[in-house]
């Protein structure tokens, strides 16, 4: 049975194994007395052939060897032996009788470590050995510190690609949300656009409609990126249902079965309640909101902060609409007011976020509404999500090999008049 006291006793280090590579047996003899008495393990070899074949099968932390032996010199030993795929290194001694600074270049440069001269001195090879064992002890505290930030990123890597994974699935559920990318409602339609500049993006877009000829859409793009902006647009989508009519906060239900679109100014208004009565929730988003009246071709916008809707006519002139309006949730009691917009048969409305005005391209400016209102003459000619897939890649174009900084989202209406 083992004492307690012996437990606590520290662990004694490894006996280091010292290779003694001389064709000489007496010199052999003399160095393995005083190794052993030094407490050294060795092994014996009579050639340098011999001794690379005793380190190929051996873990070896010394190797001293003659440097003139028959067959294989301990020149051509030395560079062999730092060849060998090895855990950890090998201090090597050269045993010589030259004393010629070219000949030691020459041991440096194929690996040696140190030299000593024949017939050897015991003090000095117990010196060269002391220096050779602070040599391997901080090779051997870096091997340990090298395993344990291996180790780390092993378990780092474990837990990126776990989260890589959640972003994956996050990324599904979130383009969930945005299941068709255009919705008929007769002869006009309106299109979506969701481009994340990452995994998950913290732009949303939607369209509903409570009955015909009755249509809302928007483009809501929530500050930050990442993980906590998806999350605040999940929210968001579920606020604004198009599935679920009576859970939409935008939509009014007056008799069983029969809703009415509240105003974009009304809508905003509750949104702002919502996201500062929320505790913990300290983000804002912008928004372009709509409301359609397909008989008229008349829209009511709301513009929360969000950039100004870019109004292209059937002749294609491009104007753009709006004066502004504050965020939503960035100031309790904040008051939101609406416009109108008249379209008619031919024209059409595109509500964006800012990474398009403000992503910028490859001479360092910004594409803002001027390069906007380019891109959309250039297109005139396509239609629903054509247009939009050329407007995102005219975008990227004018990036360059740079990777969007922000997500680009968007909402086309084409008004065409009423539904049959």
């Amino acid at each position: 049975m083992t004492s307690s006291a012996e437990n606590s006793a520290p662990r004694k280090a490894p006996q280091r194994v010292v290779l003694i590579a001389d064709d000489s047996r007496v010199q052999r003899r003399i160095l393995r007395a005083l190794l052993e008495r030094w407490g050294y393990s060795t092994l014996e070899a009579a050639s340098g052939s011999e001794a690379l074949a005793l380190c190929t099968d051996n873990s070896v932390d010394f190797v001293i060897s003659d440097w003139m032996m028959p067959g294989m010199t301990g020149l051509e030993f030395c560079a062999r032996f730092r060849k060998l795929k090895r855990r950890g290194y090998g201090y090597f001694i050269l045993l010589t009788s030259k004393s010629e600074i070219g000949e030691m270049v020459r041991g440096l440069e194929v690996g040696a470590d140190d030299f000593l001269t024949k017939p050897v001195n015991s003090p000095e090879l117990r010196a060269r050995l002391s220096s050779g064992e602070r040599v391997l002890r901080m090779e051997q505290e870096l091997n340990e510190k090298n395993d344990m930030i291996r180790g780390t990123l092993d378990e780092l890597q474990s837990l990126y690609d776990a989260i890589d994974r959640d972003l994956a699935q996050a990324r599904k559920i979130q383009e969930s949300l945005v299941p068709r990318k255009e919705v008929a409602f007769g002869p006009s339609k309106v299109s979506l656009l969701l481009k994340p500049c990452g995994h998950v993006g913290g732009d949303l877009v939607g369209v509903f409609s409570p009955g015909r000829n009755r249509i809302a859409f928007y483009n809501i793009d929530v500050s930050g990126h990442g993980i906590t902006s998806a999350l605040m647009t999940a929210r968001l989508a579920g606020y604004l249902s198009a599935d679920y009519l009576e859970h939409n906060v935008a939509v009014e239900q007056r008799f069983v079965q029969m809703f009415a679109l509240r105003g974009p100014a009304q809508v905003a208004q509750i949104l702002n309640d919502r996201l500062m009565s929320a505790s913990g929730a300290d983000q804002y988003f912008t928004m372009a909101y709509a409301t359609v009246d397909l008989t008229t071709g008349v829209l009511r916008v709301g513009q929360t902060g969000h950039p100004h809707p870019a109004v292209q006519r059937a002749d294609g002139t491009v104007e753009f609409a709006g004066t502004g309006g504050l965020p939503i949730g960035l100031i309790e009691g904040a008051e939101f007011d609406d416009f109108a917009v008249q379209l008619n048969r031919g024209d059409r409305i595109l509500f964006y976020s800012d990474g398009f005005t403000e992503s910028v391209g490859t001479d360092g400016k910004m594409l803002e509404e001027e390069g906007l209102e380019r891109m959309l003459k250039k297109s005139a000619g396509l239609s629903g999500p054509e247009l939009l897939d050329d407007l995102f890649w005219m975008l990227t174009q004018e990036r360059g090999d740079q990777p969007l900084e922000d997500d680009a989202s968007a909402v086309l209406f084409e008004y065409n008049g009423p539904e049959p």
